[in-house]
Parts: structure tokens; C-alpha cells; sequence
């Protein structure tokens, strides 16, 4: 079974140390730099496929644009990873399949109608787009293990469930 990752904005601020974000998560579950990096690359060694949503560049781009200090180092690390992302140097990729699939009329129509209800539990229309990311992935095989890697709890709770994989018993 493959493993996707979906990056989400808040893991990848801490990941480029943008100040004011170089921690996400609960008390219970704090996402730090260290700690990113370790789990970044324990996943690159388990052939992990890394999904960088476009609502997560975007959003991430104006974090670095908002921040107090270091806006051009930051940005320019940033630039070098998505350089790197579409040259297929890292093992992430940008989720092309958004503008076709996800950013059609009729996703469009079902984003707006599904958004308010989630905007009212404080989901942002980028979490929203990233949910619609994994459910993607959840629902074009069943050979892809899908993970929401994020520091916000209420984005987590909408990871897709995997269903166990049944092992078939051999006969002789």
C-alpha cells in the first residue's frame, strides 16, 4: 500500500521556520521544526508520496508575505522546494489534478455548498480544498494509505479512514 501525505500549511510554515509559525499542534501534540524534519524524512524512507495542495502553497506564500522578518530567505527556501518539487528532485509532488478535477464547475458548486457548514466550525476554504485533496486520493484506489499531515486538529478529524487491507489465506 502507498502512503500519501498531504501537506498541510500549518506543518509546512514550521518546516520553513516562518516567524510567529514555528509551531503548530495542541500542548498534547506540538509540531516543532525538529520534529517535522524527523517526520519528513522517516516518510521519505518508507517511499512516502508527499502531496503539496495548491490551497496549501498559497497559503503558506502569504504567511511568508505576512511575517514580521526574514519574508525573502524564507520565500527564496520556499521557491528552491517548489523548484525542486517540479523538477522531481524531492519526492513531493503539486497536486495537478485540482485544476481539472477539483476546480471544475461541479466541485465548484459542491464547495460552496458544503464550505458554509464548515466555516461555521472554523474550517478555512483551504482546509476545505485539502480535505477534498485526500478525499481524492481515499477514493481513487485502494492501494493509497491517505494521511492529513497537519498541526490543527480540526482539519485531521476529516482525514479519509482507510479500510483494512484483507489478506487472502492461501489455500493448498
Amino acid at each position: 500500500m502507498t502512503k500519501i501525505l498531504i501537506i498541510d500549511t500549518s506543518i509546512l510554515c514550521v518546516y520553513l521556520g516562518i516567524p510567529g509559525k514555528e509551531t503548530c499542534g495542541d500542548d498534547k501534540d506540538k509540531w516543532d521544526k525538529q520534529r517535522v524534519d524527523a517526520r519528513f524524512l522517516e516518510e521519505e524512507k518508507q517511499g512516502t508520496k508527499f502531496i503539496l495542495p495548491l490551497a496549501t502553497i498559497i497559503e503558506t506564500g502569504n504567511h511568508i508575505a505576512q511575517a514580521n522578518s526574514k519574508r525573502y530567505e524564507i520565500a527564496q527556501a520556499f521557491a528552491n522546494i517548489l523548484i525542486k518539487v517540479a523538477d522531481g528532485v524531492i519526492p513531493w509532488e503539486i497536486f495537478t489534478t485540482q485544476i481539472g478535477e477539483l476546480w471544475n464547475s461541479e466541485q465548484l458548486k459542491m464547495l460552496a455548498v458544503e464550505w458554509p457548514s464548515l466555516a461555521a466550525r472554523k474550517i478555512s476554504i483551504g482546509d476545505a480544498t485539502i480535505k477534498t485533496v485526500a478525499e481524492y486520493y481515499a477514493k481513487s484506489s485502494s492501494t493509497f494509505q491517505v494521511e492529513i499531515f497537519t498541526g490543527d486538529g480540526g482539519l485531521k478529524a476529516y482525514e479519509p479512514i482507510t479500510p483494512p487491507q484483507t489478506r487472502r489465506s492461501s489455500r493448498k
